[in-house]
């Protein structure tokens, strides 16, 4: 049975296609596009659906759409609408927003329409040249099609993915249909509500509207407010309490964040940054970090169960991530490694077929690399192309660490692409940790902020020897400290509060990649490597040979490791 999901509401268009409760295939149509989160912000065009992405997942399980067995649509446009006094999925235009529906958010009737007419649009508006794979599907689809509430495909893509029996579940983001946060448990095999937060209460929404405030892009760059908040001290931190308001139930308000009122007009963007942004990131920060603790602590009680699993995209704030952990509230924490709203197309899919096939589950996410890829031939081929000077490598792993330990910087593109915004080992750009110059070398060359750290790739086994407490983290979604005796050795890689966002690696996950980390040790005596993403400024993380090499020899980057083949630009 092929289960096809697809998120298209909000921002980060993807699909994923199960079989028989097995991930296939699942990827990001900004891949594909080169629209960074594949859509224009608000308001969201839903009607794009990630037509690249789903043809991807049908060519890889070897299926046109018209042998899909389910649809499954990451969000339920009845529960908005039901909240707006309208019923059934009929929508008669032009209408306005209900007034009676105090404290819903603001809607657009064209949002919702487009959503019902999902599979009209599935079928009907395909690329010509994308045509082959959707054709038949007009006169001969057999499918079901399955409208799966938002947080519900968060739950799914995380308790059917973890690595646990029983759990706790945590989906916090910034808006569902009507939602903003989700709590649910997932035991004796049965999935069990236990309450949710409704909008316009959100923690994602505050964060972003924070996001805004500080003169960068909401809905996308939040994690560059969390890497800004290491700067800062909690100077408003009254003030953020007095904002978010946690109850015993599970339950939080949040009142209007004024933030032009008490702090002035909002930074614009590129403008310098002052002490009391950094100040104020902080103080969000923490109280984030405060306000989920809690919402842990009342779960665990309500649950009993000693696992969580999290899922949305403020589960993606790698520093809250491990003030749970350290909280010690649950025994273990697990993240989906997509965990925002790309993500909700693997949970949708995985949602849909554990119903239909009786609840039987299966799966358990080892990896993230569900993506394309491309042999050494189709590389080749492009390479001589495009009349490009290469090489083919007798042993990848050796003479790519020989130049990482000459301080060189390598575009890594090797094997099938992460699923989730993390670079993982297989579209990256890697670099020595050891010169203390290092970090800000990578921000130029991707054009980033000063202020933004780079990620530690360490193989698994040598992990707690660098990193306090460090354990398995093969998603680079927790942070751990430097330990002190070995930042010297990596200061490229140790943020200006001494954490480090660690990615571990074994050799069942990743192989070459982990036999790079070991040839680098053995040149430097250091089991880690600087991991970034494959991209610079404004472009989604490199899919295609193409992509690659556009990507090369538009930066300076001092060489490509793409398949077998090297690539290098001569020093002037």
């Amino acid at each position: 049975m092929y289960t096809l999901g697809i998120n298209a509401a909000y921002h980060d268009p993807a699909a994923c296609i199960v079989r028989d409760g097995v991930v296939l295939a699942a990827v990001e149509e900004e891949r594909f596009t080169h629209v960074k989160h594949g859509k224009r912000p608000v308001p969201f065009s839903t009607w794009e659906l990630p037509y690249h992405a789903v043809d991807y997942c049908l060519a890889h399980a070897g299926i046109e759409l018209a042998d899909v067995d389910h649809v499954a649509y990451s969000f339920d446009p009845r529960l908005m609408l039901a909240a707006h006094g309208v019923k059934g999925t009929t929508i008669a235009l032009p209408m306005e927003p209900s007034a009676a529906a105090s404290g819903v958010e603001p809607w657009e009737p064209l949002f919702l329409s487009y959503v019902v007419n999902a599979e009209r649009q599935l079928v009907d508006g395909v690329p010509l040249r994308l045509e082959a794979r959707f054709r038949r599907a007009k006169n001969e689809r057999r499918w079901r099609w399955h409208f799966v509430e938002h947080h519900v495909a968060h739950d799914a893509s995380a308790f059917l993915a973890a690595p646990f029996d029983e759990m706790a579940l945590m989906s916090l983001d910034g808006r569902g249909e009507v939602t903003g946060s989700s709590f649910a448990h997932f035991t004796g095999g049965e999935y069990r509500r236990l309450g949710h937060v409704a909008l316009p209460h959100s923690l994602g929404l505050l964060y972003e509207r924070v996001t805004d405030y500080l003169g960068f892009l909401h809905s996308s760059d939040e994690y560059k407010v969390m890497a800004l908040a290491s700067f800062g001290k909690p100077e408003y931190v009254d003030y953020f309490r007095d904002i978010v308001v946690a109850g015993d139930d599970g339950s939080y308000t949040i009142a209007p964040a004024r933030l032009e009122e008490r702090f002035g007009p909002a930074r614009l963007p590129g403008a310098p940054l002052e002490q009391w942004h950094y100040d104020l990131a902080h103080s969000l920060q923490q109280v984030l970090e405060e306000t989920v603790v809690a919402l842990a602590r009342w779960l665990r009680d309500a649950t009993g169960a000693d696992d969580l699993a999290m899922a949305g995209g403020v589960a993606l704030n790698c520093v809250m991530n491990a003030r749970l952990r350290d909280a010690n509230v649950f025994r273990r924490v697990w993240v989906q490694p997509a965990a925002g709203d790309a993500g909700t197309a693997l949970g949708a899919a995985l949602f849909t077929d554990w119903n239909e096939r009786g609840r039987a589950r299966n799966y358990v996410m080892e990896h993230a690399f569900l993506g394309p890829e491309f042999s050494a031939d189709e590389i080749e081929a492009f390479l001589r192309r495009s009349k490009l000077a290469y090489r083919r490598m007798h042993d990848v792993a050796e003479e790519t660490a020989a130049l990482l330990a000459d301080e060189k910087i390598v575009g890594w593109f090797q094997g099938r692409m992460e699923f989730g915004p993390r670079a993982l080992g297989a579209r990256s750009i890697l670099a020595s940790p050891i010169p203390h110059d290092m970090q800000q070398r990578l921000n130029d060359i991707k054009d980033r902020e000063d202020f933004r750290p780079v990620a530690p790739a360490v193989l698994e086994e040598e992990a707690a020897r660098w990193f306090r407490g460090a354990a398995r983290a093969p998603f680079m979604l927790f942070v751990f400290d430097v330990l002190p005796e070995k930042a010297a050795r990596i200061p490229a890689v140790r943020h200006v509060d001494g954490t480090a966002r660690v990615q571990t690696v074994n050799r069942g996950q990743h192989r070459l990649y982990y036999d790079l980390l070991q040839a680098f040790e053995r040149r430097t005596g250091v089991p880690v490597l600087v991991n970034t993403s494959f991209n610079t400024r404004g472009e989604p993380v490199v899919c295609t040979p193409r992509d690659a090499i556009e990507c090369f020899w538009t930066s300076p980057l001092d060489a490509l490791a793409i398949g077998p083949f090297l690539l290098e630009k001569q020093a002037r």
